[in-house]
């Protein structure tokens, strides 16, 4: 047998390995060929070729497994427990660029799954290895490091504090200034991953100094990079009045704002999550980004926009609201009632509706004045109807009666009322005569009023335990009128004058 026979054969094992596993990593593209690919053995076979004497039968190896796993946690499973998961790291810190990325996508995809899977990871070395791709020169290699320590960090706080204690975030900061946006995108979605579980994450990543280089790519025309940049100052925020005052010391108003006019969707959802996150720690913070035209902004880009992006805009008018009587009349003032009422008929979604009574309820609590502007959008019995329908969910319920309660208990407007002594049940009919016991005994023109509209009259038909708080209000309003008009409207007044006129014996001559 000649040398060329003899090597012939090497070279047919060799074209056999190739065509093998470029088959399985384009096999392993199509959803529906993966049980059969797992069935078939395909992790114990892969295995081996990791190791291959030639690197593009590695690589090709690494991503068909990174594409497995990717698809359930049952193979992201098997690649824990065939031990590939050492094979790789180690071959993360030796081999070329292109393994590195084909390594890390497979780390990647098995660490999506799940918290314990995501452990197993970190307990066979890898975050360090990681590490030290994110300062390859390669920014294809960063990239891929970067997308397998989001995906260990995004999982719980103790995850995300081993990426930091790995020295993970000041290399993360220097990825965002990087020129490339795919990782500029990476890498600020991995700062948010880690700041998103407690205030001292969130301390670590601000003491590296994100923020301002975060605060930079507001206007980033990139949109998937704005969402990321917005969303990790988010969480920042969030957690603190001090780690809020520090975003907006990094004049991220007025600019934000721009954010809530952009064409997609979930910039305008993260601009108005990041400007609630501020909103809801103190009213100064409110009043900030009142001066700064932030409340206006809010209600226009929820009127622009439905659904769950509406949800963020929604809640930051009822925290802002809630600080104080002149914040809440800030909101008013920007028309954010009628926006809210648009909403809660519009929404289909309990969630939203209970979202938009809660901030109602927040802007109406305050004084008659700010009752009333609630009041005269017509948004009491929508309320009602949310609280009474069987249909609503018990968090809208709730909320609903909260609302409803809170507005009622201030609001001196008598026309918003009065449908509510017919249509409301009776724990909120209570609230209701106790604001007409309040306000008629100072009004001539409503008491007046009260008579022709047919309140009285059905104030005397509402049944009270005697000596109980709402016997007591329709007493009060009763002794806002003469005896005799209280009589007459009385159930039963009309029969006890028949009965009069039924024993009257007329006189006759």
């Amino acid at each position: 047998m000649s040398q060329r026979q003899v090597l012939q054969v090497f070279e047919q094992y060799q074209k056999a390995r190739t065509q093998f596993v470029q088959m399985v990593a384009e096999l392993a593209t199509r959803p529906q060929n993966i049980e059969t690919l797992q069935n078939a053995g395909v992790m114990s076979l892969l295995r081996p070729l990791l190791l291959d004497v030639v690197p593009t039968i590695q690589q090709t190896a690494a991503l068909a497994l990174g594409r497995l796993a990717n698809y359930n946690d049952d193979l992201a499973e098997a690649v824990v427990k065939g031990d590939i998961l050492p094979q790789l790291v180690y071959s993360l810190a030796e081999q070329n660029r292109f393994y590195k990325k084909a390594a890390a996508f497979v780390l990647r995809a098995v660490a999506k799954h799940s918290p314990q899977l995501a452990q197993a990871i970190v307990d066979c070395g890898a975050l360090d290895t990681l590490v030290i791709c994110l300062e390859d020169f390669d920014p294809g290699v960063k990239e891929a490091a970067a997308w397998a320590l989001g995906y260990i960090a995004r999982h719980n706080s103790e995850l995300s504090q081993a990426v930091v204690d790995a020295g993970a975030v000041p290399l993360l900061v220097l990825c965002i200034q990087e020129p490339e946006i795919a990782l500029k995108r990476i890498a600020a979605s991995d700062l948010s991953d880690i700041s998103k579980h407690s205030p001292e994450l969130a301390q670590t990543v601000v003491d590296a100094g994100a923020i301002a280089h975060l605060a930079q790519m507001i206007l980033n025309p990139d949109a998937k990079l704005k969402r990321q940049v917005l969303s990790a100052l988010s969480q920042i925020a969030k957690h603190s009045v001090d780690l809020a005052e520090m975003v907006v010391e990094a004049e991220i108003f007025p600019v934000v704002l721009t954010c809530l006019k952009d064409k997609d969707e979930y910039v305008k959802k993260n601009a108005s999550t990041l400007i609630r996150e501020i909103a809801k720690h103190t009213p100064e913070l409110s009043q900030l980004i009142v001066n700064a035209g932030g409340v206006a902004a809010v209600i226009d880009c929820i009127g622009s926009c439905k659904g769950n992006i509406r949800l963020p805009g929604i809640m930051m008018l009822g925290y802002v609201a809630a600080h104080s009587e002149n914040l809440a009349m800030a909101v008013i003032i920007s028309k954010g009632v009628p926006q809210l009422s648009v909403c809660l008929s519009e929404e289909p979604e309990d969630h939203i509706k209970a979202a938009t009574a809660w901030a109602l309820a927040q802007i109406g609590r305050h004084t008659p004045e700010h009752a009333r502007a609630v009041a005269v959008t017509n948004i009491l019995p929508v309320l009602l109807s949310l609280y009474m329908s069987p249909e609503s969910s018990e968090d809208l319920q709730v909320k609903s009666k909260k609302a409803i309660k809170s507005i009622l208990q201030k609001c001196t407007y008598l026309p918003a009322l009065e449908p509510f002594l017919y249509d409301a049940p009776p724990n909120i009919l209570k609230h209701v005569v106790g604001q007409f016991s309040k306000v008629l005994p100072h009004d001539s023109k409503a008491r007046r009023l009260f008579v022709t509209s047919g309140g009285l009259k059905k104030v005397q038909e509402i049944k009270a335990e005697p000596g109980s708080l709402l016997q007591e209000y329709i007493n009060s309003i009763n002794n806002c009128y003469p005896e005799e008009i209280v009589r007459y409207y009385s159930p039963g007044y009309s029969d006890t004058l028949l009965q009069r006129v039924d024993s009257y014996q007329p006189l006759t001559n």
